[in-house]
């Protein structure tokens, strides 16, 4: 089957660093991650001292430089290494994501969530938020028991980071950033029944009800009291049919064949009960309700309840007490009542609490014995509350602070305990492994990483060769490699893995093969480029890092260009490197973890020129403009450091490392900029943020439109537009963005924003067919510096047929743009195929994680008849990024080539991805319709 003009269908509408972990004994003070890199780290060598203080002399510039590289030394080959990263990393990935979802289209809905958290476990090697968000609110739609929905609440939560909201609460119900905790402690899916806070309202808005203190009584005139029981020397009236119905031992004592039936008068004294207990037994007992009693008096119930197995009054007991732990002192004392005696909402409430505080709560003694140790955990597992979903998200928040800490360790003992399916035994063993890796303990290490492998995770074959390598045994870690790369389809990481353990040639080629098969992984470029180092050809290491920098924002690889710019004097590049670094992890040191990165910033401040807040700006202007992402982050991490609470460069920062996928990064300046915002109105626009880059599109709009309420303001507006912008437009709703951003226009904000703005507005136009309005907006755009305003103004001219003037346009846009991967793949729509491919080719260099160009060279081989050259095309890059297009066209090429079960099997694993996605069903069923005829 020939595929006609296919190529018109597909035009474009951590690795470990030197210092790997955040240094806990040294936190921001201020809670601002600009000042957090300038504290702590250790104190500089003291003949560094004199460089701070006064810019020094041209003469004394070179000073620095070698001062620096004298006390540390520029870095070798032999101080990298490459991490084992701590996740499941199948050997074939498409075939294991299409597996999952297989059983989730088939699985009963007990299952569900346990299928969902392998999903996550299995994409967390992808490092996209947004498709581990999906996973988790997946898992919690699909949970029915209120443990799972405690957790994966919590879980979600913390992904949102919500504890650092300033002034937000967990427990506060009413217009918070999400929907009432408490509605977690119920039983069944959905959200229709009533929570238990709403429920206590209710009840105490109807009925006026007090403490029951010891001289009170509570009477409802329904049946006379016929028995007295005796506590000490009080007596309690109590209704024997009444008291009979809370248990069948109460039944059996009152009715049945024993003494106390034909008693009027019993002795309770031995019974563990007060005389106040059994009065509010009594109450119960006739009127099932509890909001009279204080907390003493419950837990006395609680306690009776379970004794004499009254287990609707125990419900209850446990109910009521869930609603009254509102914080961590309540949840530490509540905690042990409803451990000891399995109250299962009551441990719900008080582990609901405990999660909220993470990872601060893990530093609690209290919190350690319940959720690392042994005892703790085995106490979990009999109310009904510890489980391998649990011990998961636990020990991710533990490894996220660190590695190598004892809590860490015993999580993840927890979470081997927990595991019951091999994949979690493999998973928990694996990050064992991991753990004792980055502690030293190689022979621990060794032993988990094996017994890893032995539940079929082939990757930890690389965690045993490296405790090997470690422990002295590098012939047997390369021959290990070896062995697997023989058996195994080729993959980038095996050759990764084996450069470490060869010599001489041999490293280099299996650095330049990993990088072939996965050029996301940087340890080939940072070895490759210490290696010009080693030669004197420094100038050659910063152009070899350069081409992972310039598609993969890591912090390990700045560190390493901002030595390499250090040691040829080029310190205002260094400094631009640094800033930017720290931006991504504030607290991060450099040198091999002997110097802070706001010390480094301190040091080469005296060697570039100082300058003020207003020329800050107009070199962001300058930098924004040409497209140099980086470089304007240093810029305004360096306005932050004058301007440590302005939220407005907190949002921009966050804007820009949204650019650079730092997902986790924007999301923190984000929080940062809700914190420090200096209005009610301004804090709505955050917040809508905040909910929108986590899922939550209709929460973001009510947020912008109660930030219009109070004052119209650009942002607001903006922010409104562009949610609503996010779907499939009609006429009329692009109508209505279109008057929402010419508001947004009409309020005071800077060019950069409003260049933005220009630039949607634009765009919308051209959906709606207005070319003209488009173009003016876009020249608008370009006045105020707005660059990618050219590319807009290519799509005009191509509309209107003028080909050579789009092509053009483009160009300036690459003339212009410090980043040019997408200029490059976007001026290919306006060139004749040779000239397209020479664009693409060129896009792929500069940034082969974009996926236009491999879909389109694969669609002009199709066109070509050259079906195996196209499929190979798409499966080069779908080894390092399974992305759900590509996926797409394979399998569409497999359904033309008559390979039906590769079709679905791509169909399934993009539908992992986006099980919405429209086409790859419409594919899915179509193929599943010709297999089904072909078994006729």
């Amino acid at each position: 089957m020939r595929f006609a003009k296919l190529v018109d269908r597909f035009k474009s509408t951590q690795v470990h660093a030197i210092n790997p972990h955040p240094d806990p004994a040294h936190p921001s003070a201020s809670g601002n991650p600009a000042a957090a890199g300038g504290g702590g780290g250790g104190k500089l060598n003291g003949h560094f001292l004199k460089f701070i203080g006064s810019k020094p002399k041209p003469a004394q510039s070179a000073t620095l430089a070698q001062s620096l590289l004298l006390a540390y030394g520029l870095p070798t080959v032999d101080l990298i290494e490459p991490p084992i990263e701590p996740c499941l990393k199948p050997i074939n990935f498409v075939e294991s994501l299409a597996d999952v979802y297989r059983r989730l289209e088939k699985c009963s809905p007990s299952d569900r969530v346990a299928l969902c958290i392998e999903q996550y476990s299995m994409l967390r090697g992808l490092g996209d938020m947004k498709l581990l968000r999906r996973c988790l609110r997946a898992a919690q739609l699909g949970a029915a028991d209120v443990h799972a929905k405690v957790v994966l609440d919590a879980w979600l939560r913390f992904e949102r980071r919500e504890n650092e909201l300033a002034g937000f609460h967990l427990m506060q119900g009413g217009d918070a950033m999400s929907e009432c905790p408490e509605s977690n402690l119920i039983c069944g899916c959905g959200s229709n029944s009533i929570c238990c806070c709403q429920y206590y309202e209710k009840m105490n808005a109807l009925n006026n009800v007090h403490t029951l203190d010891g001289n009170e009584s509570f009477s409802v005139e329904e049946e006379k009291e016929d028995v007295l029981f005796c506590i000490g020397d009080e007596e309690v009236h109590c209704v024997r049919s009444k008291f009979a119905a809370l248990s069948p031992p109460f039944a059996a004592m009152l009715y049945g064949n024993f003494a106390e039936s034909k008693e009027a008068k019993i002795n309770f004294s031995l019974n563990g009960i007060s005389a106040e207990g059994m009065r509010a037994v009594e109450i119960y007992s006739r009127t099932k309700r509890l909001d009279m009693f204080g907390p003493e008096i419950v837990l006395e119930l609680l306690s009776f309840s379970n004794k004499f197995c009254c287990e609707e009054m125990k419900s209850a007991c446990d109910a009521y007490l869930a609603s009254l732990v509102n914080s961590l002192d309540d949840a530490l004392i509540l905690m042990e009542y409803g451990l000891e005696e399995t109250s299962y909402l009551l441990v719900a409430s008080c582990l609901q609490v405990l999660l909220s505080e993470l990872p601060r709560s893990l530093r609690n003694p209290g919190v350690m014995k319940i959720l690392c140790s042994p005892e703790g955990r085995e106490r979990l597992s009999q109310a009904g509350h510890a489980s391998f979903l649990l011990y998961y998200f636990l020990s991710l928040v533990s490894m996220e602070e660190s590695m190598v800490s004892n809590i860490t360790v015993m999580l993840l003992e927890r979470l081997k305990e927990c595991s019951t399916e091999r994949w979690q035994k493999a998973l928990s063993l694996h990050l064992l492994g991991c753990v004792m890796l980055d502690r030293k303990n190689y022979s621990g290490a060794e032993h988990y990483f094996e017994a890893a492998s032995e539940y079929g995770h082939v990757y930890s074959i690389a965690g045993i060769a490296r405790a090997k390598y470690k422990q002295g045994q590098q012939y047997l870690a390369h021959m290990m490699i070896d062995s697997l790369i023989s058996k195994n389809m080729m993959v980038g990481w095996m050759y990764q893995e084996r450069s470490l353990y060869g010599v001489g040639r041999e490293k280099l080629l299996d650095a330049i093969s990993a990088t072939g098969l996965d050029p996301t992984l940087s340890y080939p470029y940072k070895y490759r480029a210490l290696i010009k180092v080693e030669e004197k050809q420094i100038k050659a290491a910063v152009l070899e890092i350069d081409k992972i920098i310039g598609f993969r924002f890591l912090p390990d690889c700045l560190e390493l260009r901002a030595w390499f710019f250090i040691a040829l004097e080029d310190y205002g590049s260094a400094m631009r490197d640094v800033r930017a670094l720290l931006t991504l992890e504030p607290n991060y040191k450099m040198f091999n973890a002997k110097v802070s990165g706001g010390q480094l910033v301190d040091l080469l401040s005296h060697q570039v020129q100082q300058t003020n807040q207003a020329e800050c700006w107009m070199q962001l202007y300058e930098r924004w403009s040409s497209v140099d992402d980086i470089g304007s982050l240093a810029v305004i991490h360096q306005m932050l450091d004058i301007e440590p609470k302005r939220g407005l460069l907190w949002f921009r920062q966050s804007l820009l490392l949204l650019r650079l996928n730092s997902q986790k990064a924007a999301m923190r300046s984000l929080r940062l900029a809700r914190n420090n915002s200096i209005s009610e109105q301004e804090r709505l626009v955050y917040e809508g943020w905040i909910l929108y880059d986590t899922g939550n599109r209709e929460e973001a709009l009510s947020r912008a439109e109660k930030s219009i309420a109070i004052q119209r303001s650009f942002e607001a507006f903006f922010l409104k537009a562009y949610v609503l912008a996010d779907t499939s437009l009609d006429s009329e709703a692009s109508s209505y963005v279109i008057r929402l951003l010419e508001e947004a226009l009409k309020c005071p904000s800077d060019g950069l924003r409003k260049g933005q703005a220009l630039n949607n507005l634009a765009s919308i136009y051209v959906d709606c067919d207005k070319l003209e309005l488009a173009a003016t907006c876009y020249t608008n755009a370009l006045h105020i510096k707005h660059t990618r305003a050219h590319q807009g103004l290519a799509r005009l001219y191509h509309l209107k047929n003028q080909r050579k003037a789009a092509y053009d346009e483009m160009t300036k846009l690459i003339d212009k743009a410090h980043y040019k991967a997408s200029a490059y793949e976007k001026r290919s729509e306006y060139r004749d195929r040779d000239m397209a491919q020479h664009d693409l080719n060129m896009a792929t260099q500069l940034d082969p994680l974009r996926t236009y160009p491999y879909r389109y060279r694969a669609a002009v081989l199709m066109d070509d008849q050259k079906e195996v050259e196209a499929v190979e095309e798409l499966t080069r890059a779908i080894a390092f990024k399974p992305d759900l297009q590509m996926l797409h066209l394979r399998a569409a090429f497999f359904e033309s080539m008559g390979d039906l079960s590769s079709a679905l099997q791509d169909c399934e694993a993009a539908l992992c991805l986006d099980p919405k996605h429209m086409e790859t069903l419409d594919l899915y069923h179509r193929a599943q319709g010709r297999v089904t005829e072909q078994k006729k």
